[in-house]
């Protein structure tokens, strides 16, 4: 089937999508955190062999999944990524396909994500059992991308370049569930679309004594307090307005008594940015920021700071590749050019590194909704109405991209 001739009325049909949503109802009820995804694994190598399609399961640590479809041509693959991760949260939406596993929740989508590349898969499978299918395609079902860096993981495992499938991957694309944009509504932009995403701790030294006689200790948690507001000056003062950074404090933790000065004080944090000026900028004045502050009280401040994802950048060509796409799917209507990047960060962003790749944002919240819980809130669904649009674009981006 040229590209002139594939088909843009193509949907799935009612028992198709009720098991598509069955299989995400069961991934949702069974969440599994990063690189402990045992029995999400299996149930994806079970549909993958049911659908005769092949793969390698144990990479990345033992949970990620490798499957491919060999095309009619010897042009490189079409990449396809789901991330199949789940959060240490306790979920609190009620529902009857609610986790069943105290303390983890799929509260950012992936049940979702990957039962979108689930149903692609099997779609793909029929094309080309039908010799309809041009280009081969690799599916990546990944590991840990809540902060385990599953992604980085598949790729040093030789996910893209030919060394587990039989072929090298050219271009990958991504999906992410978004609350922010209407059910049916899908959104990209050229260049970053999310933020690298850095940790940092913050080892406060100083002398505990008694709590009457602070004059004879020095104090960590005054020196501590006193760098939370110092860091809050860092975006305010050290980056160009038209700049994007963020500097979160997000723990805070010293004492066990009422009437103790402790010995230290840890502080810990997150920091995000867009471009690798940016981030060397932030990371260098935490630091300096940290040391003189506790120096000025008298303690001395210990900073590791750990970088983590980079910036989630879409290439031009494969974005432009998707936009085509996805006016033809869904329809011009239903694309939004994505204005400004989120400071939220993903792995996907590994692919990005070694192939052109473009990542994209699926519209979940209810028609006629105002608003829908947030990611990684304990209210978060992914909403089963979009399942079919995801499948959709997957399936035509791995016929045509």
């Amino acid at each position: 089937m040229t590209h002139s001739e594939s088909r843009t009325d193509w949907h799935l049909d009612d028992p198709q999508l009720q098991r598509l949503v069955e299989i995400r109802h069961d991934l949702h009820a069974h969440p599994e955190v990063g690189y402990e995804e045992h029995r999400t694994s299996k149930a994806i190598q079970a549909e993958l062999t049911d659908a005769g399609i092949a793969h390698v399961g144990g990479l990345a640590g033992g949970t990620g999944v490798l499957a491919w479809i060999p095309g009619t041509s010897t042009r490189p693959a079409i990449g396809l990524r789901a991330d199949i991760d789940a959060l240490p949260i306790e979920e609190a939406t009620g529902l009857p396909w609610a986790s069943t596993y105290p303390g983890r929740m799929h509260a950012c989508g992936h049940d979702g994500h990957t039962t979108v590349l689930l149903g692609a898969a099997r779609a793909l499978a029929e094309e080309a059992t039908a010799g309809t299918l041009e280009r081969s395609v690799v599916m990546v079902f990944q590991p840990a991308e809540e902060g385990g860096g599953g992604g980085q993981r598949m790729v040093q495992d030789g996910c893209l370049d030919g060394r587990v499938a039989p072929f090298p991957v050219e271009k990958m694309f991504g999906l992410h569930g978004w609350p922010n944009l209407e059910a049916g509504i899908v959104g990209t932009k050229d260049g970053p679309l999310l933020a690298a995403s850095d940790r940092f701790e913050i080892i406060i030294e100083g002398e505990g004594c008694h709590a009457a006689w602070p004059h004879s200790g020095r104090d960590p948690i005054v020196a501590a307090a006193a760098t939370v507001a110092g860091l809050q000056t860092i975006v305010s003062r050290n980056v160009d307005p038209l700049d994007a950074a963020v500097v979160s404090v997000t723990m805070f933790q010293s004492g066990s008594a009422f009437n103790v000065i402790p010995m230290s004080a840890r502080l810990g944090g997150t920091a995000r940015s867009l471009r690798p000026e940016i981030q060397d900028l932030v990371e260098a004045r935490i630091t300096a920021v940290a040391e003189s502050i506790a120096s000025a009280h008298d303690c001395k401040a210990t900073v590791c700071y750990n970088r983590g994802y980079p910036v989630t950048e879409n290439h031009p060509d494969a974005t432009n590749r998707f936009r085509e796409i996805a006016r033809a799917e869904v329809g011009a209507d239903r694309l939004v050019e994505i204005d400004r990047p989120a400071m939220g960060g993903e792995d996907f962003a590994y692919y990005g590194q070694v192939v052109p790749a473009c990542f994209f944002l699926l519209g979940q919240r209810p028609t006629g909704e105002a608003t829908m819980p947030e990611l990684h809130s304990p209210r978060y669904d992914f909403n089963d109405s979009t399942i079919e649009t995801g499948v959709r674009l997957f399936r035509r981006l791995a016929m045509e991209a």
